[in-house]
């Protein structure tokens, strides 16, 4: 296919906005046809420069836009369900930042809209799956190159957390990306969930129950923990070591130049994740696009978006009640099998 596809973009936010510059300058193949977000000023902002990009205030009028092909969610998630479903309806491909839904009863109804339709069209954006770390970890763990995997030893650091930022969005907004990246890495389902409440950091607001300590378990008896700190201070670090029967493998360490001279070592630390995954999320978006105009789908699904969403609402509940939490999930769809 020779035509350029034409993308909506949803929310001119942070992501939205990165994904806007990187669908003009970086992305082949596609191009801007329209932008949402209730602050059209910031939407605008997002498209100057670029021409012939209408702005709306309201999601569903730029999906509805002549010349729209395609569809990138990147606002709040509270208004995922709404969009998806209208792209399901339009027939058009969907790359949805996480979460697919704002839980998991919205994220399986978009499972079973998408279902009933009969045609894959909705991508997750679990970026981690296409960082080049990531995937030599999967590669090798596929592989048995360090035999069975055991374990995943994770860890989630962020400078500062968003105002609005409660104790619950550390494990449904923020561990999230473990729960996908554990659940690809393994092949395996998480089937519970416990927290361990470690006591707050001074640097946390008021009541803010960070850091925190997440353990998971899988249905194949692996074991997977993840320490989240979002408001360490001093960078963004994300890393994981797989611990197997005859190995282990780490990445995440050192993704920036070390800079040895005068007696020191020095090393710049990302500031947040559009800088530590922009390859990631270059790469993200130009398989979904390349995807998109041959017709398919091949990345995270609707599925992963709801499995995400289960396992991660049971681990709030074990955060609330302080013990283990069982991950409920529903059949999965012959479809996504």
């Amino acid at each position: 296919m020779s035509e350029s596809l034409g993308v909506a973009v949803l929310g001119a936010g942070h992501m939205g906005a990165d994904h806007i510059r990187r669908l003009a300058r970086s992305v082949a193949g596609a191009h801007v046809v329209a932008v949402a977000d209730p602050d059209r000023a910031r939407a605008r902002a997002a498209v100057a420069g670029l021409g012939g990009v209408r702005v709306h205030a309201d999601a569903l009028a730029a999906v509805a836009e002549p010349g729209v092909g395609a569809v990138l969610v990147a606002s709040p998630e509270h208004a995922h369900e709404e969009a998806l479903l209208a792209a399901l309806d339009r027939g058009l491909p969907v790359l949805c930042e996480k979460p697919l839904a704002h839980d998991a009863a919205a994220a399986l109804r978009v499972v079973a809209a998408e279902a009933r339709g009969g045609r894959r069209l909705i991508q997750v954006g679990f970026m981690r799956r296409y960082d080049a770390e990531y995937l030599g970890l999967k590669a090798l763990l596929d592989s048995g190159g360090i035999g069975r995997t055991l374990m995943l030893h994770c860890r989630h650091r962020n400078v500062a957390s968003p105002p609005h930022f409660t104790s619950a969005m550390l494990i449904s907004s923020s561990v999230s990306h473990e729960i996908d990246a554990a659940r690809w890495l393994l092949g395996q389902e998480v089937t519970a969930v416990t927290v361990v409440r470690p006591r707050p950091s001074a640097s946390a607001p008021a009541g803010l129950q960070d850091p925190q300590l997440v353990l998971l378990e899988t249905d194949d008896g692996a074991v997977v923990d993840v320490e989240i700190f979002v408001n360490c201070g001093f960078g963004y670090e994300v890393a994981c070591e797989a611990v197997g029967e005859r190995g282990s493998a780490r990445i995440g360490d050192e993704p920036a130049m070390v800079v040895r001279s005068a007696g020191r070592a020095q090393q710049e630390i990302a500031q947040d994740y559009v800088v530590r995954f922009a390859d990631a999320y270059d790469r993200e978006v130009r398989e979904w696009v390349a995807d998109a105009r041959e017709g398919r789908v091949t990345g995270p699904s609707a599925w992963d978006g709801y499995a995400a969403a289960a396992v991660a609402e049971a681990g709030v509940r074990a955060l609330v009640d302080g013990g283990r939490a069982e991950v409920g999930l529903a059949e999965r769809p012959a479809f996504y099998r």
